[in-house]
């Protein structure tokens, strides 16, 4: 496996170990419809949480949360209801954007509640 796929995993892992210790139950993690993916789906007592992770091995070449780009929005969009329709889901949703950042030791995580809205087409 290629170090940088190595590094998203670790990160996804960190991200799903930070959303639990928060009080959030995990639901998904990788969950695909076609070729769109979702990081993780996890529940809070109030929300159904469509989460996308980005993980980086430092800011330096900008924050992670920036790479979450207006196709990927859609596409997440997309899959996201799907899933909603799929399981009768009544529960409010919120998309939302980890953000983690290897600092050599450990991941310092950044969540982004309400990160976007879904398109209005």
């Amino acid at each position: 496996m290629a170090e940088h796929n190595d590094l998203g995993q670790k990160g996804e892992s960190a991200a799903t170990n930070y959303l639990e210790q928060n009080g959030y139950r995990i639901i998904e993690r990788n969950w695909t419809y076609g070729k769109y993916e979702i990081d993780i789906i996890a529940a809070n007592n109030e929300f159904l949480v469509f989460a996308e992770v980005k993980t980086r091995s430092s800011s330096y070449w900008g924050n992670p949360e920036e790479a979450v780009s207006k196709k990927k929005i859609k596409y997440i969009v997309e899959a996201a209801d799907y899933y909603i329709k799929e399981n009768d889901i009544e529960q409010p949703v919120r998309f939302d954007v980890i953000a983690a950042i290897w600092n050599g030791k450990t991941f310092e995580i950044e969540h982004i509640d309400d990160a976007f809205l879904a398109p209005v087409n």
